[in-house]
């Protein structure tokens, strides 16, 4: 239970309900203790921070004027739905947020009758929120309709196709615009804040509908007066707000408001909830407000681990090796004070992919396209047409939203591109919306394409440069999330050829096949399974395409037991190329592939979710060992 004394009236609020019953004076409250328990817990736990304090007021006001879950209320990503988790029953549980059994990060329509949509990827609420306004007026329901998108999100074109389709089909529905760029100059505040007051109120829409209403019957001359009246409203707000994009896109634009006004934005929910069409509030909010070292530096304390409460500064484990992210960060560094053309794009994620480094020392080699993913893909097509080598640095998991870029604009014109996913297999406390677990499959598919694993930060260092210099065509390197294993790294670089694997380990008993963040794994498995008599043979494949046939060819003569191994979907993976070049070659060997299942994979951290499936040494290592005593041939194709 929350200490009353110190959270006095969230202690009180268990469902949002309740938050109808509160006043002025309470609401305020309400919103220094949401903002105080996120500080408490998130400091000692770590999470999305700085968007969900921005956003407390925001959450309230929605809160307090709409009626969840009958009003379905769809929050753009989870960075900053952290107070709507809060207010909506679990409150307590945020303090095993992204731990292993406790609740999403993000939105999760099994968790809560309060999260109607579940997204961990940006820009999709505008679009969700549609559907659901379409689907109420089909079945002719009586509910609001009502999506919260962040400014960030809107650089996706996703937001854009939505808010088209909204204007054209003119369903009742309202985007709020949570918007903490801070872009507005402060003399722009009063005057917007003046005209949205106006255009919201009751009396004005009135007198605008009768003078609509009257103008109609006056044939042409009535035609004369509705157009100049429509250009005078259009004109003005172009002049004192940013609203007229929005306005061409067929919303009513409402705002720029303060965010963190909670009256204000109670008052202008209460004017717009029951306005007609498509409706934008525009809310100019400040990330990490309230909580001044998110103030100070707002990507740092986006999202963090545990951290300081009162510097802010993250709690770091002594002796850690640098994280793979930073490591591919200084080689892309590297790379390009030899070689200028060479670029690197990031699709918003400058720190999380490791190229700030690059925008750091060589600014002009550096493009960040936002959101933005298909454009990135294809805006290095154009570079690679001019004989610009593009480096892209994406999330594995955020690569897949620019597949038919990948194929159509890059590997159908053969033009060297070169991706570099980080977070694949795994990445722990994010989940299931940012795994990265199936581009093996979703690139192992397109013809051309090189797919390299490192081992190692060294190894990571040399696929990078090989990737760039000594590759044609599209190339893909992927490497996990977290720290990397501390080997040392070497003086510039070595080239890795093409296609080929390293023996690791000799053996007898079995062949152990890894790719990536598993050969380090199956090195330990080898150990463990040496004490039990198995001599196992391991070898670092590093391509998983081309596959090393040579190696393949000499393993299957020399095995009768072969086991994959990769940190990807076993549908389509690593494991399947294998089978299916045995099953060309027509070999007979006995296969075990081993990764992740056909399922999607729930959140904790890394080593718990590789223990849950096995793929942790321990596993591997009984599941070889279990293989290797079985006498019957079987072809494991989905473990």
């Amino acid at each position: 239970m929350l200490d009353e004394t110190k959270y006095p009236v969230l202690s009180k609020i268990d469902i949002p309900a309740q938050i109808k019953e509160l006043d002025l004076k309470q609401l305020k409250q309400l919103c220094k203790d949401v903002r105080e328990y996120m500080v408490d817990t998130i400091s000692e736990i770590g999470g999305h921070f700085g968007g969900g304090l921005g956003a407390v007021e925001l959450t309230v006001a929605i809160h307090k004027v709409f009626n969840a879950p009958h009003d379905l209320i769809v929050w753009d990503t989870g960075h900053q739905a952290y107070p709507h988790k809060i207010l909506t029953g679990r409150k307590e549980a945020l303090k095993r947020i992204r731990r292993y059994g406790g609740i999403s990060g993000f939105l999760k329509r099994s968790e809560s009758e309060y999260d109607t949509f579940g997204a961990g990827h940006a820009s999709t609420s505008i679009s969700a929120a549609l559907g659901m306004a379409v689907a109420r007026d089909i079945k002719k329901e009586n509910r609001k309709v009502i999506a919260v998108i962040g400014d960030g999100a809107m650089t996706g074109g996703i937001a854009y196709e939505a808010m088209n389709n909204s204007g054209l089909r003119k369903s009742d529905l309202i985007v709020v615009l949570n918007d903490n760029n801070m872009s507005i100059a402060p003399n722009v505040w009063q005057i917007s804040n003046y005209f949205t007051e106006m255009i919201t109120h009751p009396d004005y829409n009135k007198f605008k509908g009768q003078i609509w209403d009257l103008t109609g019957k006056l044939d042409t001359f009535g035609d004369r007066m509705r157009k100049i009246a429509s250009r005078l409203e259009h004109g003005i707000k172009a002049v004192v707000t940013p609203g007229m994009l929005f306005e061409a896109l067929g919303f009513r634009y409402f705002g720029p408001v303060n965010g963190h006004n909670v009256h204000q934005l109670i008052r202008i929910f209460e004017q717009v909830k029951d306005f007609k069409g498509p409706i934008l509030v525009h809310a100019i909010t400040e990330k990490g407000k309230g909580y001044a070292p998110a103030e100070e530096d707002h990507q740092k304390l986006h999202a963090s681990t545990p951290f300081d409460k009162i510097t802010g500064k993250a709690i770091k484990k002594a002796g850690t090796p640098p994280a793979y992210t930073k490591i591919f960060g200084l080689a892309m560094t590297d790379i390009v004070k030899n070689n200028p053309k060479v670029v690197g794009i990031t699709a918003a994620m400058p720190d999380g992919t490791g190229l700030d480094e690059l925008q750091k020392v060589f600014p002009n080699n550096f493009f960040d396209v936002g959101i933005a993913e298909e454009h990135a893909v294809t805006f290095a097509a154009g570079l690679a047409t001019q004989k610009i080598i593009p480096v892209v640095s994406i999330y594995s998991t955020f690569l897949q939203r620019a597949i038919d870029q990948i194929i159509h604009d890059v590997a159908l014109q053969k033009l060297h591109v070169v991706f570099v996913l980080d977070r694949a297999g795994l990445v722990g406390a994010d989940g299931p919306t940012h795994h990265g677990t199936f581009d093996l499959t979703y690139l192992r598919m397109i013809p051309g394409m090189i797919i390299m694993a490192p081992k190692d930060e060294s190894e990571l260092r040399d696929m990078v440069y090989t990737a760039v210099e000594h590759c044609e065509g599209p190339v893909a390197v992927r490497y996990p999330r977290g720290s990397a294993l501390g080997v040392p790294l070497k003086e510039g670089f070595e080239k890795i050829p093409v296609g080929k694997s390293e023996r690791l380990i000799n053996g007898e008993d079995v062949a152990l096949l890894a790719v990536g963040s598993m050969v380090e794994y199956s090195i330990k498995a080898a150990e463990l399974l040496k004490q039990n008599g198995i001599t196992a043979e391991v070898i670092n494949m590093r391509y998983v395409k081309p596959l090393d046939s040579e190696i393949l060819d000499a393993v299957a003569e020399k095995f009768p037991k072969i086991v994959t191994l990769e940190e990807n979907s076993l549908p389509g993976g690593f494991g399947s190329g294998v089978l299916e070049y045995f099953a060309k070659k027509n070999f007979k060997n006995d296969i075990l592939r081993v990764g992740i299942p056909d399922k999607f994979i729930d959140h904790g951290t890394q080593q718990e979710l590789h223990k849950e499936l096995e793929i942790d040494p321990e596993g591997i290592a009984a599941k070889v060992k279990l293989f290797v005593g079985s006498k019957n041939i079987r072809r494991e194709v989905f473990v």
